[in-house]
């Protein structure tokens, strides 16, 4: 254990250097810790557990045998290779380097000790926010930068942009309905089951479909995007599970996932992302239009204007 300690330093340069790019094909060192969590929803009940230890022991499994590792996480070594498959790792050797790597960041600032019945109104306070705030870091790693361009693109394109979401999802699916006409973009957004059947089925393939749904698998949500791709209609698919049958549907698909968490359901933050990434798109079209965007956000702002005192 003593030589590994002392040989880590000489292996993260090491790693540093020349597996920059061996994670998910990225041109920067990911953060090892934001991947387990960004992967969390799509792990099996047993990589969950190991997943919860990795997040909980970091420090520990820096220093740990893949042996060592499954002992402590009461899973079988193959087990714990499956897991790093999910996170498209080929070696633990890489792994390993790549904890200690964002430890010497400080990624995993212990802010994953679950809330309990007997914290403070502080606690709690400071439990949530820090876990918000983690979630909204690791989305740079989860939101994939090509999909979203294609979202703004096709929204550039489409002659009109229909938007659902029911349950808690609907409020997202309002808000890009407000941002794009605030810019002069023509859009429709409903929450209504019925009316979801009746507009997707009237469009076409010069519009866009727009879903927002956590968990993918929302009834009302999957007739939608049938409707729509029988009417060859793209459709793109905000959700925080990758493996959905909604992301199943997906010609364009962003991810929003979240850690789960004992008292505070993953779709409050999923929720919290997913108005991250309409701020994303507005913001984008809002570049793309140019002048024209300012022009109708201050024509909007003067109409709102009226209603108030």
């Amino acid at each position: 254990m003593f030589v590994l300690i002392a040989e880590l330093p000489r292996v993260i340069k090491y790693a540093t250097v020349n597996l920059e790019c061996t994670v998910e094909g990225k041109k920067m060192v990911n953060d090892v810790l934001a991947l387990v969590r960004s992967k969390y929803n799509i792990l099996s009940v047993s990589q969950k557990a190991v997943a919860d230890y990795v997040l909980s022991n970091a420090d520990k499994v820096m220093i740990s045998s893949l042996k060592d590792l499954a002992k402590a996480c009461g899973v079988s070594e193959p087990t714990i290779i499956r897991f790093l498959n999910k996170l498209n790792y080929s070696s633990y050797q890489v792994f390993r380097v790549n904890i200690a790597q964002a430890l010497s960041r400080g990624s995993n600032k212990n802010i994953y000790d679950e809330i309990s019945p007997t914290d403070s109104v502080d606690n709690v306070k400071i439990k949530v926010i820090q876990k918000t705030v983690q979630s909204l870091q690791d989305s740079i790693y989860i939101i994939d930068s090509d999909q979203l361009a294609k979202l703004v693109n096709w929204i550039l394109r489409a002659e009109k942009t229909f938007i659902i979401g029911v349950g808690a999802s609907a409020e997202q699916a309002f808000d890009l309905h407000h941002k794009l006409q605030r810019l002069g973009l023509a859009s429709y957004a409903t929450n209504d089951s019925h009316m979801i059947n009746i507009m997707c089925s009237n469009l076409n393939g010069k519009d866009l479909l727009v879903a927002f749904s956590h968990s993918g698998e929302s009834r009302e949500i999957l007739d939608g995007l049938r409707f729509a791709q029988a009417q060859d209609c793209p459709v793109a698919v905000v959700t925080s599970f990758p493996n959905s049958s909604a992301a199943g549907l997906a010609d364009c698909m962003l991810l929003s996932s979240s850690l789960e968490t004992r008292y505070r359901s993953d779709s409050m933050t999923s929720r919290i992302i997913q108005l991250a990434i309409i701020d994303m798109v507005y913001v984008l079209l809002a570049l793309k239009l140019g002048e024209q965007a300012q022009a109708n956000i201050n024509k909007t702002r003067l109409a709102v204007a009226i209603n108030k005192t």
